[in-house]
């Protein structure tokens, strides 16, 4: 009862004292501002190094914010700035604990910590367009394997410049150093300040429900599902994100005591009224049963180079050949997150997303997955994969098993006679495979294989291996009349070169793809000289984009030929390539091929088609079916197929639709409601949600053992 009074009183005497100063500065308002700017400046000049830690982590942050996502409204929007604010100032008020001697060397090391995250998350979104996440730890030996790409196609110098920050606070440290020893003040080295400290981490929890109270519940369940970093570092900060991400990230060591009850209801809700067998069938319904499968993955490939030509030559004649014999699909998406040609295989393998954290290949291959291979294989066909590259490079030579593959033929199993890029030369695997292909039909199996090539993969720096395919632009020379200019020694047409794609990132590329194209077109002239493409259908995809400068593109599509520069934006016709026309740019090729049906089925479908209905549209042509499926059999989707991309964009025939922005771009000239966008918004986070829990708490595995379970238990009570 004493305790209480005590607290009672000594409450009554805080309010009281609080009462006091609110009356005094109203009643004194112009005294109270001097007052309070004073002990202000005060506090800043007793505590200079904790101020400056804070000014220039917040200014890195926010630079980051700008450089990244690029836009004004990382600047003036609130929310992150205090958001960062708040952690910094947490961070930095733990220094008043230590010692005065120890602060600075704590604060330095907070610094370097926060601005090597800064310089992190800059390069890998250089690259990724996206942010570094923890889970991701594991796949960093795969970036040292593509050193030079990273170096020749990422580094920039405004990436360090978040380096700024432990350096300005050291300067400052040693200049307070000096002033000390020059007065002599080298007292209280050995105080703690408490005080400093809980007055400091409360203004940071103040900070921290400010912001808190201006979060919508749009920001805050998107935050909690971590889909989209972009979206999340925009409204929440760098450093609330991966606090978020640091708890996602263990999200999946943690299953039997983190959001499993969750995660199953979201399974089951999604997965309730899916039909366990094909129910639906059309024109397509088993056209292809019982023929062998060659699957096609061409490394980044993207649809844009099968429009193009220089000086007349057509850039992939091969892919274009093909395409106008196929079932070609020209809408169609890579849905890649950060694992970008393993989330492909994965994907494409299994109707399944990408995960929000870590990728399917590294921190979830030891799941259940329902795939093409295992599928066929409960068919009769025999499973095999090839790539000339490490096996453990994305942990093929675990996950192929996990997929379904019965073999899988890697680095050693090729002779590396020819090197371009990153390994053997797709010319050189290519010959090699169509041999090993050859023994494989020999054993009279029907068989599924998948052909991973490997040269068109960035930095496309091998300029010289490559052959020869000029990417300028050579017209002949005329006189002031117009007519050609003859060479009087050659007797030809004399020409005039503009230097145009040659020299850039994305001209390399196109040389590359050249290079692609033109094994491509070996080996199916290999294929059909060794009577492989009897009976067989082949099945290409890009895996994704080449991820390359929009700066590019726009040089590509308005190239001012007299400058040898781009055009400007405000030049009539200019094409820009702006964050929408960019994404559309990044859509990749697909196509069905069977030399028996080219004469009958080849046509162009324009639908809009993801890599998650590959399987399901595969599956109705031979005979097989996924309940888990994601994706659509695109030949009953119509006008309604939706493609919805990691980071929770998502288009349909209609629109493209930007998440984190909340814009569009009209694909067609029609009205779109709030009503449709609010429809698909809801389906593209019911789909997410549903795949992440699938494949994190492995429900495709728990579901199959409680039906085993309940049919093991019915078969006992009939036998009783």
């Amino acid at each position: 009862m004493k305790k209480m009074k005590k607290i009672e009183k000594k409450a009554k005497k805080i309010l009281e004292n609080i009462k006091k100063s609110i009356t005094y500065v109203i009643l004194n308002p112009k005294r109270s501002c001097i007052f309070i700017f004073n002990r202000c400046i005060e506090a800043v000049r007793e505590n200079i190094l904790f101020f400056i830690f804070l000014i220039v982590n917040l200014f890195a942050s926010t630079l980051l914010r700008y450089i990244t996502i690029h836009t004004w409204e990382n600047i003036l929007n609130i929310k992150p700035i205090l958001a960062d604010l708040a952690i910094i100032m947490v961070l930095g008020g733990l220094s008043f604990f230590l010692k005065k001697k120890n602060r600075f060397i704590y604060l330095f090391i907070v610094s370097l910590i926060l601005s090597i995250l800064c310089v992190i998350n800059s390069l890998y979104y250089t690259f990724y367009t996206s942010f570094v996440s923890v889970s991701l730890i594991g796949t960093l030996e795969y970036l040292f394997q593509v050193g030079d790409a990273v170096t020749k196609n990422v580094f920039k110098i405004q990436d360090f410049s978040y380096l700024f920050a432990p350096i300005a606070l050291l300067l400052v440290h040693l200049k307070l150093k000096r002033s000390r020893k020059s007065k002599g003040n080298q007292k209280n080295l050995e105080k703690r300040d408490n005080k400093k400290a809980i007055t400091t981490l409360s203004v940071a929890l103040i900070l921290i429900l400010i912001f808190i109270s201006m979060l919508t519940s749009l920001e805050i369940g998107r935050f909690s599902k971590q889909w989209n970093r972009e979206y999340i570092v925009m409204k929440f900060g760098i450093y609330a994100y991966h606090l978020n991400d640091l708890v996602k990230s263990i999200e999946p060591k943690i299953t039997s005591l983190f959001g499993y009850d969750n995660a199953l209801r979201t399974f089951k809700e999604y997965y309730q009224d899916v039909p366990n067998e094909q129910q639906v069938v059309n024109e397509y319904t088993g056209i292809f049963e019982g023929k062998n499968i060659i699957s096609i993955h061409c490394e980044s490939m993207q649809q844009v180079n099968m429009s193009l030509s220089f000086n007349g030559q057509e850039l992939t004649p091969n892919l274009n050949k093909l395409a106008s014999e196929s079932l070609y699909f020209s809408n169609f998406y890579s849905q890649v997150s950060v694992g970008t040609s393993s989330d492909s295989e994965f994907t494409l393998n299994t109707s399944l997303m990408p995960t929000n954290t870590g990728t399917a290949f590294v921190s979830y291959f030891n799941r259940e997955y329902v795939s093409i291979p295992k599928l066929l294989k409960e068919k009769g066909y025999y499973t095999f994969s090839m790539h000339a590259n490490n096996g453990s490079y994305w942990n093929r030579n675990v996950m192929h098993e996990s997929l379904g593959y019965d073999r899988f033929y890697s680095k050693k199993d090729y002779e590396i006679d020819e090197v371009i890029g990153l390994g053997l030369s797709d010319k050189s695997f290519f010959k090699q495979s169509i041999e090993k292909i050859k023994k494989i039909n020999e054993e009279g199996k029907t068989y599924y294989g998948t052909v991973l090539m490997l040269t068109n993969h960035t930095p496309f720096s091998d300029v010289d291996k490559y052959g020869d395919f000029p990417v300028d632009i050579r017209e002949d020379l005329l006189d002031e009349e117009g007519n050609p200019v003859i060479n009087e020694e050659t007797g030809e047409v004399e020409q005039v070169t503009y230097p145009y794609m040659e020299g850039t990132k994305l001209g390399n590329y196109f040389k590359s793809v050249h290079y692609a194209d033109e094994a491509l077109g070996e080996f199916l002239t290999g294929l059909e000289e060794e009577g492989l493409m009897e009976n067989t259908v082949l099945v290409l995809y890009g895996d994704h984009d080449a991820r390359l400068p929009k700066a590019d593109y726009n040089r590509l599509f308005n190239y001012d030929k007299e400058n040898d520069a781009t055009l400007p934006s405000d030049t009539e016709g200019f094409y820009k390539v702006d964050a929408f026309q960019y994404e559309l740019l990044r859509k990749v090729p697909f196509l069905i091929y069977s030399k028996e049906t080219k004469d009958s089925l080849h046509k162009e479908i324009t639908t809009v088609m993801g890599m998650y209905d590959v399987m399901p549209t595969l599956g109705n042509m031979f005979g097989f079916y996924n309940k888990y499926q994601l994706g659509k059999d695109i030949f009953n989707a119509t006008d309604d197929n939706i493609v919805v991309f990691p980071n929770g964009n998502w288009m349909t025939n209609k629109i493209y639709y930007n998440t984190q922005k909340g814009n569009f771009l009209p694909l067609k000239e029609e009205a779109i409601s709030e009503e449709y966008i609010t429809e698909c918004q809801h389906y593209a986070e019911k789909l997410l949600s549903a795949s992440n829990s699938l494949i994190v708490f492995d429900l495709i595995k728990k579901e199959q053992e409680t039906i085993k379970s309940e049919t093991d238990y019915i078969e006992e009570k009939v036998m009783e």
